[in-house]
């Protein structure tokens, strides 16, 4: 299908005119395909994997192997959604350039953010229909978020939340069974 304004109405998330290619440190939560708890499960405040959980975790380790631009931080892989913090570094005999995302819809440009997210996501994806014996299924949502982390103090309060994300997940609003759920719906 042909992209039509009048009738498509999709928005980008992304920062209008950042370049997503250049040196910096990133937030993102990639969801489950329809919130799915298909990575594990939370018992007593800690994340138990089963093998598509640790499919993440692995395809998620791998990524410095491949992208010697990215360094790795904290994450954490919950039942039906994965949250990370990666940078990307200015690698030795790399140019940065400025190509905002918005203007390269739907290409991939490599280096960037959306590439190395995409890469991790079709690579999970990949590994898990194999195992489940599910070609072409999706493992997850078309999109992702990402906050382009400023700071230190920032850097400090996201990992905060990566740790407790376990924890926390009785009150989750990714959880399907969350406690209270009167309390967060408007």
């Amino acid at each position: 299908m042909r992209y039509d304004p009048h009738t498509h109405h999709r928005r980008s998330i992304r920062l209008q005119s950042y370049d997503y290619t250049q040196a910096g440190v990133y937030f993102i939560t990639v969801c489950a395909h329809g919130h799915e708890c298909l990575f594990g499960k939370v018992v007593d405040d800690r994340v138990q994997l089963n093998t598509y959980g640790r499919v993440v975790e692995d395809e998620w380790l791998r990524t410095t192997v491949l992208r010697t631009e990215v360094e790795l931080d904290y994450y954490v892989v919950m039942p039906n959604h994965f949250h990370g913090i990666l940078c990307i570094t200015s690698a030795s005999g790399r140019t940065t350039r400025h190509v905002p995302t918005a203007r390269r819809f739907g290409g991939a440009v490599p280096g960037s953010l959306s590439t190395v997210v995409g890469a991790f996501k079709s690579a999970v994806t990949k590994r898990i229909n194999r195992v489940r014996g599910t070609p072409a299924f999706p493992a997850w949502q078309k999109d992702y978020y990402e906050r382009v982390i400023r700071d230190d103090a920032e850097l400090h309060r996201i990992r905060e939340y990566i740790v407790n994300n376990p924890a926390q997940w009785e009150f989750d609003q990714e959880n399907p069974d969350r406690a209270e759920r009167g309390e967060w719906e408007t």
